[in-house]
């Protein structure tokens, strides 16, 4: 019998690519998606059409937040799998929204650990972000780091589904997975991130935002590598004796819970970030240096060696490459 696999915000744009590569190889995968409007719907509507093609691909439409919407197709489906991907993302518009932050990534995220808990799931793989790590000056980054010090309602919810899901998983013993992720990338990509905006920017000419001047460094990390670190955690729950024997690594002694980072493990330099975007449009930008905006920080950076300890994989692929498929995808798409 197929693996069945629910995974939330399948529209959107890692869900996006990570029920692409699970069904070409064989999963079954019910994708779940509000396909809110947050960002050009046409880019969501896009990416679900390629993906109902596949025979092995089923679709709710539907908000996390209603619980039982989300329980009547949970118990109809019967993942054995849950990836929960689905956010309301943006660091800078949970500045002006954080209501919708609560209701979609807490109250959400805890209908989804619910409903797991409920059904038994083998795994539950839960997306955090290493916008945790707040203002931490430890560079690089690492799990068992402190993460106290969050700089934006975004980061707080994340950081709040992160010990909602630990409380879950000590009571119920419950396998869950979070994963922090630095910086996504890559085609498809949200039209609200830096890349998206450079590129439309310098195409259009039109100018660019840059805060803190430039002067910001940010481990930037291709999708495919996000997308093939999350398959092979899949089938590797975690378990106590797991984490006792990883134990220097490990968040808790107590659940079986784990938390990773999902990172290329090398800090670009924001303007070199840029330069290269110019050098594959063959176009300068019209730059429009401003300070460091509210909620950012200025610097991340991954350790990546649990992971590494896990799947035996790291995540390697050079920013350069990454803006060059990008911008020909975008270059295709836009036509």
């Amino acid at each position: 019998m197929k693996t069945k696999i629910f995974i939330t915000g399948s529209s959107g744009f890692i869900g996006f690519h990570l029920t692409k590569k699970l069904l070409k190889q064989g999963y079954r995968i019910h994708g779940f998606d509000s396909m809110n409007n947050y960002y050009d719907v046409k880019i969501k509507k896009a990416r679900f059409n390629i993906l109902k093609k596949n025979k092995n691909f089923s679709f709710t439409k539907g908000k996390l937040e209603n619980k039982e919407s989300l329980k009547k197709i949970f118990y109809k489906f019967k993942p054995n799998i849950v990836i929960h991907l689905a956010a309301q993302a943006g660091v800078r518009y949970s500045i002006d929204k954080p209501r919708v932050y609560l209701d979609s990534n807490i109250n959400g995220s805890f209908n989804i650990i619910e409903a797991s808990h409920k059904l038994k799931v083998k795994h539950l793989i839960m997306a955090s972000s290493s916008s945790v790590y707040g203002a931490n000056k430890k560079i690089p980054f690492k799990e068992i780091d402190k993460t106290e010090t969050q700089l934006s309602i975004y980061a707080a919810t994340k950081k709040s589904n992160e010990s909602m899901a630990h409380a879950y998983s000590n009571i119920w013993n419950i396998p869950i997975t979070m994963l922090r992720f630095f910086t996504v990338y890559g085609p498809w990509g949200r039209p609200d991130m830096a890349l998206f905006k450079f590129t439309k920017g310098i195409l259009k000419n039109k100018k660019i935002d840059i805060y803190n001047h430039g002067k910001m460094y940010r481990d930037f990390t291709y999708v495919d590598d996000i997308v093939n670190g999350i398959k092979l955690l899949i089938n590797k729950p975690p378990s106590l004796k797991q984490i006792n024997k990883y134990k220097n690594d490990s968040l808790s002694n107590v659940a079986p819970f784990r938390v990773l980072n999902i990172g290329n493990t090398q800090k670009v330099y924001l303007l070199n970030f840029i330069k290269q975007i110019e050098l594959e449009l063959k176009k300068k930008a019209i730059r429009n240096y401003m300070p460091l905006q509210k909620g950012d920080v200025k610097q991340t950076l991954s350790n990546t060696n649990l992971l590494k300890k896990i799947t035996g994989y790291k995540p390697k692929t050079n920013y350069k490459i990454g803006i060059k498929k990008f911008i020909d995808w975008y270059l295709n798409y836009y036509n």
